[in-house]
């Protein structure tokens, strides 16, 4: 009894499927490629802008070293981070950051939404008049806004000196009281990014269906109804972001009119997490040091937006 064995193919035969079976994977590739080159330039740019530097912020957290290039950085260790978190300037700083962002949330999401809503009742040309003059603020630069303002509040002869004078109150030096400096910091840079958060909700309004207004209008609902039932809950993924934003920004927004009106002071009163940052690297000259508070804030900061955008989803209402 014979049995055939079976015969290997032919290294012709192989090589020839290997052939037909290349092309069709190049298709594919081809194919699925598209996307991806599209987001390559993006993401080559993210990487070398963000994520590099942070990965090199990291590691200079764990060195001491000021800045010249002829110094060798020498390696500390976690010592560093115990310093920054053993600071008492910190937990001031921290307190400033929470007050600014609950006095510029009103600005970024009640009083923007006001405006929006009342906008929708000027017709013709006037809406967009009325619209560009709420943004034009955003469009000043934070310096400029500044010098503006520091004129107007000058202690002897601003015009708002002279105003509250007028009525019996002051003249007080904004600038050099704690209270007065950290509320004028939070007016004025509301003021600023009142005209992006009226910008963002009307864009947010514009995308409700008009159909449920005009539904509810037949069964007799009146406009307050009409924006507190129906408006603000199909509105509520556009306040959700702003409100993410304030939490996350409204430090580096409050940034440079702290350095140019207060530098901090009087005392400490308005600096923020990210004005001690910029005095641990660039007056103390400690990179190390302000590496490891970076490094800190920003793992705080993640935390909170990871827990908000969770939130976030629960609160939202988004029409399906």
């Amino acid at each position: 009894m014979f049995v055939e064995l079976a015969r290997p193919a032919p290294a012709s035969a192989s090589i020839a499927a290997s052939t037909r079976a290349r092309p069709g994977l190049l298709r594919r590739l081809a194919a699925t490629a598209p996307p991806y080159l599209y987001l390559l330039p993006a993401l080559t740019l993210l990487i070398v802008w963000t994520y590099r530097p942070f990965a090199q912020t990291v590691q200079l957290s764990f060195y001491r070293w000021n800045l010249l290039p002829t110094t060798p950085m020498e390696p500390v260790g976690l010592d560093n981070y115990r310093r920054v978190l053993a600071l008492p300037e910190l937990h001031d700083a921290l307190i400033n950051t929470g007050w600014y962002v609950l006095g510029l949330l009103p600005f970024s999401v009640v009083i923007p939404v006001v405006i929006a809503l009342l906008a929708q009742h000027v017709q013709g040309r006037s809406r967009a008049v009325y619209r560009a003059l709420i943004f034009v603020p955003t469009l000043v630069t934070p310096v400029a806004t500044a010098a503006v303002w520091r004129w107007l509040l000058e202690p002897e002869g601003g015009p708002v000196t002279r105003a509250l004078t007028a009525f019996g109150i002051g003249p007080v030096n904004v600038f050099r009281e704690p209270g007065p400096a950290l509320l004028a910091l939070i007016g004025i840079c509301g003021w600023q990014m009142i005209g992006f958060a009226v910008v963002v909700v009307s864009a947010g309004l514009s995308g409700i269906n008009r159909d449920y207004a005009d539904a509810a209008a037949l069964d007799g609902a009146t406009r307050a109804q009409i924006a507190r039932r129906i408006t603000l809950p199909l509105l509520s993924p556009t306040l959700v972001f702003l409100a993410l934003m304030t939490i996350l920004l409204s430090a580096q927004w409050t940034f440079p009119l702290i350095d140019t009106l207060t530098q901090g002071g009087p005392g400490g009163a308005t600096t923020n997490i990210y004005y001690l940052l910029w005095q641990f690297g660039f007056r103390s000259f400690d990179a190390g040091y302000a590496a490891a508070a970076g490094t800190v804030f920003f793992v705080g900061f993640a935390v909170v937006a990871m827990a908000f955008v969770r939130l976030a989803d629960q609160l939202s209402f988004h029409d399906d």
